[in-house]
């Protein structure tokens, strides 16, 4: 019974990363929205509505169980204060992206400034924010969710917006391994939806690919960062050209 109920905990987490409601499940399944609630709430799926409810998050079933796997007494979120003591400090907030990318003790010390006894310091406090187990010989262990994020709004995201405006993208993307496409167009609510639903799984295929390149040699990964955002927005000095 426990095995259901991670099951359903992992598929509830799967659809709020895909920013799906139990109302827009029912329509998908041709129930009524109790319904689905109850099926929820009981914990009470066929394989076959299992197997639905995954492909309307687009995912496949053994990615919900996988995901359901790597959920196990993972952190998924810090809290407000959390994040707020990582982003008010340079030092610890560069370790613990760092950590978040799998990077080795070594890896750290080979490319920072940081003493040995300076980044054990920062590692003990991540380890006492249950974002890694520093073990012996200075090994680190990462206890995140696969599906782990920084608060939406929160002070981590703060400061990385303001980052992304003033410094990412005044690159101009010319290089071979850049990429810059931005797309314009209308569409209706349930295209919205589907395309919210791509970027969630592209996000989780970037995090696979970080996830399997971990165990690359350090020197032939390099670090990337990716930009998905969708929102209703039009050039504002195309204002003064509209008719009121």
């Amino acid at each position: 019974m426990a095995q259901v109920a991670a099951l359903v905990a992992a598929l509830k987490s799967a659809l709020k990363s895909a920013h799906l409601t139990y109302a827009s499940v029912a329509a998908a399944m041709g129930l009524s929205e109790s319904s689905v609630k109850r099926k929820f709430s009981r914990q009470e799926f066929s394989l076959a509505e299992l197997d639905q409810i995954c492909s309307f998050c687009g995912m496949e079933f053994s990615e919900l169980v996988k995901l359901m796997e790597q959920r196990k007494d993972r952190l998924q979120t810090l809290t407000v204060e959390q994040e707020r003591e990582i982003a008010e400090d340079l030092a610890l907030l560069v370790v613990a992206v760092c950590v978040l990318n799998r990077w080795s003790f070594d890896n750290i010390i080979e490319f920072y400034v940081f003493k040995p006894h300076e980044l054990i310091q920062q590692l003990a406090r991540l380890d006492r924010l249950k974002i890694i187990e520093l073990q012996a010989n200075n090994r680190i262990k990462l206890l995140v969710a696969p599906n782990f994020s920084w608060l939406p709004n929160g002070p981590i995201q703060q400061v990385f917006l303001k980052a992304i405006q003033q410094d990412f993208f005044s690159a101009r993307f010319e290089r071979e391994d850049h990429e810059l496409i931005v797309l314009n167009g209308m569409l209706c609510d349930s295209s919205n939806a589907e395309l919210r639903r791509k970027m969630e799984r592209f996000a989780r295929e970037f995090d696979q690919l970080n996830q399997e390149d971990s165990s690359q040699p350090f020197h032939s990964r390099h670090g990337y960062t990716v930009v998905l955002a969708l929102r209703d927005w039009r050039y504002h000095k195309f204002a003064s050209l509209r008719l009121d």
